[in-house]
């Protein structure tokens, strides 16, 4: 009888530290998300990727500039992260550099699109943006549309690699003979410049902040925006989908600075028209550009 006494409350102990022990496991592991901006506020840097593409990030004398960088900033510094390891990468390979953990948030106005939902976990939008191109001055070509493109298959188009205009480009009817693909927004216009292409596109802001310093080019002001899903696209900062507790603080701070003005602000600072630029708070959530209802 004592032995069936005490093999019974060994078994009940056992079950007891069986049962804390799972407990624990799962509080370390619901607080992945929390701990990974508790990491970030403990070593107080954040390391983040943007793409070289002026007015959204850019180097200019040995400095980062650019809206979604300020934006960026002012995010973190009110979660309590104060230093930016800024790092500036090809566009094309922001996502991938998110998901092999070299970034903790890639940001340069980057487009929600459901594709790009299924690889990473988006932010709210911080900005709304259409499309522009931009030819050799003169506009020989007489080209003001992606339509203008597609039906003269002599155009060729210079694009930044992974960059939403590919897949535009395609929707309306541009072969891929016509596409040919670099590396950022400069090398876009070289090819131009020298004859290499025709055409390039890109977000309107872009191209108009870009041309300023190019000779030899065109901005196209009457360039017809493509009726098609994405246009206009909605750029935010986009986070590891094993993140999404470190988006949600985030999109918590970035809502406060839409409501207190700081968001206009920075967008009017870096060129942008707050009143045509800015994405109020619930106006389009990252859910309904993801869901394809606001794509």
């Amino acid at each position: 009888m004592k032995k069936f006494i005490f093999l019974s409350v060994t078994v009940l102990f056992l079950f007891v530290l069986t049962a804390c022990g799972s407990n624990d496991s799962e509080g370390e592991s619901g607080e992945g998300g929390e701990g990974k901006l508790a990491e970030l506020q403990e070593s107080g840097t954040v390391t983040i990727g943007f793409a070289n593409e002026e007015p959204y990030a850019y180097e200019e004398d040995g400095e980062l500039k650019g809206a979604a960088v300020d934006i960026a900033a002012a995010v973190f510094k009110e979660l309590g992260v104060e230093n930016m390891d800024s790092k500036l990468a090809d566009f094309s390979s922001l996502i991938s550099g998110l998901q092999a953990n070299q970034f903790d948030v890639v940001t340069a106005g980057m487009a929600i699109t459901p594709d790009r939902c299924e690889q990473a976990a988006f932010g709210e939008p911080e900005m709304v943006y259409g499309e522009g191109i931009v030819v050799q001055e003169g506009n020989p070509l007489n080209i003001h549309s992606y339509e203008d493109i597609a039906n003269n298959p002599d155009i060729r188009v210079s694009v930044m690699s992974g960059a939403t205009e590919v897949g535009y480009l395609d929707t309306t009817g541009v072969s891929e003979d016509q596409v040919s693909t670099a590396s950022d927004i400069p090398a876009t216009f070289s090819a131009v410049q020298s004859d290499r292409a025709d055409v390039t596109t890109a977000t309107e802001m872009t191209l108009k902040m870009a041309l300023e310093t190019v000779d030899g080019l065109e901005f196209v002001d009457d360039f017809e925006q493509p009726d098609i899903e994405g246009v206009p696209s909605y750029g935010a900062a986009a986070f590891s989908q094993d993140n999404t507790d470190l988006r949600d603080a985030y999109n918590e701070k970035l809502n406060e600075l839409k409501e207190d003005g700081t968001i206009a602000e920075l967008l009017e600072k870096n060129g942008f028209d707050p009143e045509r630029n800015m994405v109020e708070v619930d106006e389009v959530t990252a859910e309904s550009v993801c869901s394809g209802e606001n794509y």
